[in-house]
């Protein structure tokens, strides 16, 4: 009865031609400098530590920009607290367009897990563009015996409160998709929280924890390395590249399904043209051949958005993951 009820609020919450790159035209001018952007190096923000899927994305769409503008697009990593460290020197920075970040959806999920943000998730920003969807994927430690999701949950019910899961973070994708798993599982975990992808990725790659539901291109090669077994995936259907590893739904967890993104994100104030000539620019980058397999192989879809159809998509997500904080009971722990 409980995970019917889960399944039922759950999905009322849930249920919301490729060019050259734009000339360096007056619709990109740069005010500040008199030329047109950009005129000198811009700093890309990535709030995670080096390693996850946003580092990964961050990283690919940097040096395109690089190659593509003749200007150096440098990421920054300023990883800590679920990617809030780094926003808040987003929010902080000059909008001029020299400074944006590559976040994930946790952005619009930690207004609700902590009590004060030092800045305003909607307001304090603007939606550039998204960059690529993003899939979870339940793994566990090979020493764990499990097999499958129904024996992951039957091992949990004998053993509630013992198990333990890492995240890149508390209120995370991550973390909230197998906090949604826990809840509709109607099981007891212990969750570890780390800094980012990468780290928790190598937790559970070592045994130091048992299970993640890891952003897949964060955990892809531990999973090649057969360092950790993978049990089930977050979205509606199969992924590509595991068509042997089931949905969380098909594997017995009915109505499941969480999938976020990763975008681009500056701080409120930045010039339209700006933003709409970074959209663009990231949108061609986006139908690169080599850049979409390059993320594909990650299993990171490229997102197609104007600025506008994203700025809608935040403000959506924002109020969807409030409603599944408060389902789950997601909390800072």
């Amino acid at each position: 009865m409980r995970t019917s009820r889960y399944c039922i609020a759950l999905a009322a919450a849930l249920s919301l031609p490729s060019g050259p790159l734009m000339a360096q035209t007056a619709s990109s001018y740069d005010k500040g400098s008199g030329q047109a952007y950009p005129s000198k190096p811009v700093r890309v923000v990535v709030p995670w530590p080096p390693g996850g899927s946003n580092d990964i994305v961050g990283r690919i769409i940097a040096q395109k920009l690089s190659e593509t503008t003749g200007q150096q697009f440098v990421v920054d990593n300023r990883g800590g607290a679920a990617g809030t460290i780094g926003s808040d020197q987003v929010a902080k920075a000059a909008p001029d367009g020299y400074t944006f970040m590559v976040h994930s959806a946790t952005h619009v999920s930690n207004p609700h897990l902590y009590a004060k943000l030092p800045y305003d998730t909607l307001k304090d920003f603007v939606g550039i563009a998204p960059i690529s969807a993003q899939i979870g994927m339940l793994i566990v430690h090979p020493s764990l015996p499990v097999k499958s999701v129904k024996e992951f949950i039957a091992l949990a019910k004998t053993k509630p409160g013992q198990l333990t899961y890492s995240s890149s973070g508390n209120g995370s994708f991550v973390h909230l998709t197998m906090a949604m798993f826990a809840a509709m599982s109607d099981i007891k975990l212990v969750h570890v929280p780390y800094k980012g992808g990468g780290p928790a990725a190598i937790s559970i790659a070592s045994g130091e924890t048992q299970a993640q539901m890891g952003t897949i291109g964060a955990v892809m090669q531990q999973i090649a390395n057969r360092r950790v077994r993978p049990l089930a995936v977050t979205s509606d259907y199969r992924v590509e590249a595991f068509p042997q590893v089931p949905t969380l739904a098909e594997a017995g967890v009915t109505g499941y399904e969480f999938t976020a993104w990763i975008g681009a994100l500056g701080p409120a104030g930045m010039p339209k043209p700006i933003v709409d000539r970074l959209n663009a620019d990231i949108q061609r980058i986006l139908r690169m051949p080599d850049v979409a397999e390059k993320l594909k192989s990650q299993t990171l879809d490229p997102m197609l958005m104007s600025p506008e159809q994203f700025a809608r998509r935040l403000k959506s997500d924002y109020d969807k993951y409030e409603k599944v904080i408060k389902l789950t009971g997601a909390k800072i722990d």
